[in-house]
Order: C-alpha cells, then sequence, then structure tokens
C-alpha cells in the first residue's frame, strides 16, 4: 500500500489552465473517488499521477517517494502504479489468463511465481476456470475483472480506475460497484477512482474529491459533502441540491442557525465559522422541502410534475424569485397540477460558509 500526496499542482495546455493549484492527501489504503463533470481536469489529474504527462508546478510523491515535481520526473513503469481504463485495454487474441499474465512476463518473472500470482489474481475477482477463454467469450462485467486482475497481479502499490463502469449498462454498474467494494476490502489498496457519476463515487469512496475547472472544491465524506457543501457549486453538484436566498442570518445554538427565506423564518443547520450576516446562502435538497399548510411558508406555483412511481417530482417556482426552480417530492395520490398556486416550507437546510 502507498499513499498519495499532490502538492500545488498546476498543468498548463497552452493558456488553458487544465490543473489549477490542486493539493490532496489520500492516506495508506483509503479509496478516493475523484469526482467532476467532462473538461474539470479529473483525467489529467489521474495522467499526472500515474506519470503519463509532466505538471508545469508542483509536486507528486507516493509512500513519501517524489515521483514528479521541478526537479524529478520518475517514469511510469518505475512508480508501481496499476492503471484500470474503461475500455478494459484487453488483448482479443490472447486467453485471459495470458492477458492477465503479460506484464509479469515482459518482467521475466520466473514460471513458477508468475503461476502462482496470476491463479491468485484471477481467484481474486472470481474468475478462476476462466483462464483460457478469451475476452471476446466474456461478458462486460467479466472482462472489467479480467482489467482488475491484471493490474492487481503486477502488485501495484497505488491503483487508478479511469472511469472503469462507463461502458456497463445500469445493473451491471450496480453488481461492478460490489465487486470494486469487495476488490478493496480484500486488496487494502489505495485506490484513485476517476468518474463523473455521483451515485458511483457516493457508493464506493472513503472520501470524495470534487472538482471543477481545473480546481478542487472540496474533499471530504460522502456524507459530509451531501450535508454540509463547502460552496454553492458542490452545493447544486451534488445531490441535486438548490441554492437559494437566507437573510437575517444569526446563529441559534450549536450548529443552527435563524434566518428568512422569501419572507419566511426558517432553522437550519450551519457552521462554526459561519457569523451573523445581513444575507447569505443556503443548500437545500428535495427532501427538505414540502407544502405548507394555511399561511405558513412562502408562496409559490407549480410549474410541471412528473411521475416516479409511488410519488411525483414536483417543480414549483417561489412567487419572490420565479428564476429559482424548486423540486419536492409528493406522494400519490395528489391534486396538485400545473399552474397552482402553493405554499412551501423548508424542514432543514445547509447555511453556506462565507
Amino acid at each position: 500500500m502507498a499513499g498519495l500526496s499532490v502538492e500545488r499542482l498546476v498543468k498548463l495546455f497552452g493558456a488553458h489552465r487544465a490543473l489549477d493549484d490542486v493539493s490532496l492527501e489520500v492516506r495508506d489504503g483509503e479509496f478516493i473517488a475523484v469526482l467532476g463533470p467532462s473538461g474539470c481536469g479529473k483525467t489529467t489529474l489521474l495522467r499526472l499521477i500515474a506519470g503519463f504527462d509532466a505538471p508545469d508546478d508542483g509536486a507528486i510523491a507516493i509512500d513519501g517517494r517524489v515521483m514528479s515535481s521541478a526537479a524529478v520526473r520518475v517514469p511510469p513503469e518505475e512508480r508501481r502504479i496499476g492503471i484500470v481504463f474503461q475500455n478494459y485495454a484487453l488483448w482479443p487474441h490472447m486467453s485471459v489468463r495470458e492477458n492477465v499474465a503479460y506484464a509479469l512476463k515482459i518482467a521475466r518473472v520466473p514460471e513458477p511465481d508468475l503461476t502462482r500470482r496470476v491463479d491468485a489474481a484471477l481467484d481474486l475477482v472470481g474468475l478462476t476456470g476462466f483462464g483460457e477463454r478469451r475476452p471476446a467469450a466474456l461478458s462486460g462485467g467479466q472482462r472489467q475483472r479480467v482489467a482488475l486482475a491484471r493490474c492487481l497481479v503486477a502488485e501495484p502499490s497505488l491503483v487508478l480506475l479511469d472511469e472503469p463502469l462507463a461502458n456497463l449498462d445500469v445493473h451491471l454498474r450496480a453488481a461492478m460497484e460490489e465487486e470494486f467494494s469487495r476488490f478493496h476490502a480484500r486488496t487494502g489498496r489505495t485506490m484513485i477512482y476517476i468518474t463523473h457519476d455521483q451515485a458511483e463515487a457516493m457508493a464506493l469512496a472513503d472520501r470524495i474529491a470534487v472538482m471543477d475547472n481545473g480546481r478542487l472544491l472540496q474533499l471530504a465524506s460522502p456524507s459530509q459533502l451531501y450535508r454540509e457543501p463547502a460552496d454553492a457549486t458542490v452545493a447544486r453538484f451534488i445531490g441535486q441540491g438548490m441554492v437559494l436566498p437566507v437573510e437575517r442570518v444569526a446563529r441559534d445554538g450549536e450548529g443552527r442557525a435563524r434566518g428568512q427565506v422569501f419572507g419566511a423564518a426558517i432553522t437550519a443547520r450551519c457552521g462554526r465559522e459561519n457569523a451573523p450576516a445581513a444575507s447569505a446562502q443556503i443548500c437545500v435538497r428535495p427532501r427538505d422541502i414540502a407544502i405548507a399548510a394555511g399561511d405558513d411558508g412562502f408562496a409559490a406555483t407549480v410549474s410541471h410534475l412528473v411521475y416516479q412511481g409511488g410519488r411525483y417530482r414536483v417543480e414549483a417556482r417561489p412567487d419572490a424569485d420565479p428564476s429559482l426552480a424548486l423540486r419536492l417530492d409528493v406522494d400519490e395520490p395528489t391534486t396538485l397540477s400545473a399552474g397552482q398556486a402553493i405554499r412551501l416550507r423548508l424542514g432543514d437546510g445547509w447555511i453556506l460558509p462565507g
């Protein structure tokens, strides 16, 4: 196993800063997901960690050894890194066993040790008995497990996974998420998982690094990201968050604050650093919003409803700011319809820092 240290990493492509002052620390044996939309810099980060590209500034260290800096560049083959790609990258003319053993043969590992390591790797990913098959005779999930075995057999200290489930259908993705969790639990390897799918990241990772426009916005546990986003960008990206204006914010006991949203009084969670303010922003989720009775809450108008099996996802727009779209869930049956005037209340939320 090995820890990973990334310090103030910068990567330029012409005038474009693909990575902009990115720093993170990954502990030995930790599973980190790097999450963000296309073009945010996550694959560039993976390529720099692997040694395929060199940074323009900053440093990368694995297990305390500097791999990339202004003065040092250790080649990829000397970094003891395993990589699993989304397209599997298997040799079609080789059997499963030959694919897994290829790197060991190139390294001239003695045959008895090679056989032992290949058998162990195939057993770990549940492919014992599949060694003589060709990749074309396997399912997508089985091919991905061959790629995992090939990565594992080289005994890497750090495993990089580049959107490994992107080419699989929805049902197979769920099964492979369980495979990756078991793989991590059984090997204890430090793993960096690149993805644009937040459901994957939430299900698999110990911590998630959220990136946007080349910058690391927040590194936190899945629960903390969901409950306590660091800024409005993270709030909107994670868990269908909605960001609303809140006024007259004042702390009200440990970890709570009072304020007003569209004139309605609310109580919400806040950080210790939140000071009283005339205005701020609050992150709310669909589960935090409910239909209010009587004169409670604030006025809104239903814009449309989408049936989701047993309930409706309702979109409503506050009368105070119709440019904002609020989403909430309502159980069926319901009498709501597009154009209907309603009142909404907030049951919880998170006052964003700053």
